[in-house]
């Protein structure tokens, strides 16, 4: 339910980036030969789209699902009032946005553990499951208009971030038709050497991360999933140790010291404060010259790594570093 590296908040997930890609394959290959069939196996009914769920499905019904779909929850009960308006509405775009998303109700009164783990403080509350991570989108009782608008959001957000591109609706399937077992793919020559790399970000052993990435690289440099798991091996590397404190006291009493303010930067980024790191080192960078300009500036150019070439906030940071070097 949580990114896989709980101290890279706000930093993309490798194992998400991974899944991602392979939903987006296996999604574009079914709705091609759905087009060729008209519906075609794999295909669900429209009634398939909204799902109840509980403790025991949830792996399977939510963050299964959710690396083929982004996975909207709806949290209910039975004696509130406000779900009752809610819920319809939800049920009613589920099938409107034909397998853009998918709906699963959780009956809080039944499932009181998962109410706890994402931290619900009172119902309804919505939140959604993109590629095994959680987001919440909102509490309480919404217009239809605010909720189409979160909708589109986080289905926009699903296709161009995580590559979801969403499931195949078939009017004439049978309702909860069996669904295909994903097909083998066979390893890639590279998968043993990143899997070792993920467990050791897992466990903490950064430097074997780093190396174990840095071996993917000698031999391809290109490839993109070890460019990103070494980006975010050597930043978890380097603030390893630090004292946070420390830190952001001497950021904030040397305004000119370029090693400190880099070190802010770095644990601004692992603290999911991403505009706040680009901030920094972009302030920096129009207060320095020579060796010390280049120094944040190449720091600046890891921290785009490790987020992401396609965030909106890195174009954003590009733009700003453009303007403070020339």
């Amino acid at each position: 339910m949580q990114p896989r590296n709980m101290s890279m908040s706000g930093v993309v997930d490798l194992a998400a980036v991974k899944a991602a890609q392979e939903a987006k394959e296996k999604a574009e290959q079914a709705r091609a030969e759905a087009a060729r069939q008209g519906g075609g196996p794999g295909a669900v009914s429209p009634a398939d789209l909204v799902i109840d769920v509980d403790e025991a499905g949830f792996e399977r019904d939510v963050l299964q699902r959710s690396t083929e779909v982004p996975v909207v929850i709806d949290f209910w009960a039975e004696w509130c009032e406000p779900c009752k308006q809610l819920s319809p509405v939800l049920e009613r775009l589920a099938v409107e946005y034909n397998g853009r998303f998918l709906l699963a109700k959780i009956d809080v009164d039944a499932n009181q553990m998962l109410m706890q783990q994402f931290g619900i403080q009172g119902i309804p509350a919505v939140f959604a499951v993109v590629a095994g991570q959680a987001l919440p989108l909102f509490q309480g009782a919404a217009g239809e208009a605010q909720i189409r608008q979160t909708l589109d959001q986080l289905v926009q957000v699903a296709e161009q971030r995580f590559g979801l591109t969403g499931l195949v609706v078939d009017p004439d399937a049978e309702p909860g038709g069996a669904r295909p077992e994903p097909e083998e793919t066979p390893a890639g020559p590279y998968d043993a050497l990143l899997e070792a790399a993920v467990q050791a970000l897992d466990s903490g052993d950064f430097s074997g991360a780093v190396q174990a990435y840095k071996n993917v690289l000698s031999d391809d440099p290109a490839n993109p999933e070890a460019k990103l798991g070494l980006a975010q091996a050597e930043l978890l590397q380097r603030v390893q140790g630090l004292d946070p404190q420390a830190v952001r006291r001497d950021a904030a009493e040397k305004p000119a010291d370029v090693r400190a303010q880099i070190a802010a930067a770095d644990l601004d980024l692992v603290g999911g404060h991403v505009e706040d790191a680009f901030g920094r080192l972009i302030e920096t960078v129009r207060r320095t010259a020579g060796d010390d300009r280049d120094a944040v500036r190449l720091r600046l150019l890891e921290l785009f790594e490790v987020v992401g070439a396609d965030d909106p906030r890195v174009a954003t940071a590009r733009r700003a570093l453009a303007r403070a070097l020339f």
